[in-house]
């Protein structure tokens, strides 16, 4: 499976278990779970088929494990936009956590914090270098430094995804260091 197709089915499975899933006639449990025979079968039947062997080659080689795989049943591992409950435990987060944005998202930031916007959870990174990734995706990266250590102690609850994204409702701008000269 060469890169080009890796990314295209990989794109094409986290839109439709963390956005669109109706869109090819899927429901997902409560948990965001679907059948890996169903996913399948809805692809097919709209007009983006892939095999069982595409599908395990992406859930094996992406580096983010955006999708966790349990017996015959498939999810996203965080960032949805419809209902589901993940079932995380809350989590002791580490003292510092990270989030990758773009400049022109400070000034929202510095008013109002950290929200989840269009998902359920504001999505944090365990260190620089993948915060780092996560706002180039936008532009030229800013990483913001997020005290989550005191954000617990206040009583924020934390949660960690199957793939190490720290999740939480929201980050109020006081537990956040933008970079100097920002």
């Amino acid at each position: 499976m060469n890169e080009r197709r890796t990314v295209q089915v990989s794109k094409y499975i986290a839109r439709h278990l963390r956005h669109q899933p109706g869109r090819i006639g899927l429901t997902p449990d409560a948990a965001g779970w679907v059948e890996i025979d169903s996913l399948l079968a809805a692809a097919s039947a709209h007009g983006f088929p892939f095999s069982r062997e595409e599908l395990d080659h992406v859930v094996a080689a992406n580096d983010k494990r955006r999708f966790a795989v349990e017996g015959t049943r498939i999810r996203a591992s965080q960032g949805h936009s419809i209902a589901v409950d993940l079932q995380l435990p809350p989590a002791v987060p580490p003292a510092w956590l990270y989030h990758g944005t773009v400049a022109r998202n400070l000034e929202a930031i510095r008013a109002e914090g950290l929200r989840p916007m269009n998902r359920h959870a504001v999505h944090l990174s365990a260190d620089r270098e993948t915060a780092t990734r996560v706002g180039a995706r936008r532009g030229r990266p800013v990483v913001l430094t997020v005290d989550a250590g005191a954000m617990h102690r206040d009583g924020h609850v934390f949660q960690v995804s199957a793939n190490g994204v720290w999740l939480t409702e929201a980050v109020p701008s006081r537990y956040l260091r933008l970079p100097e000269g920002r």
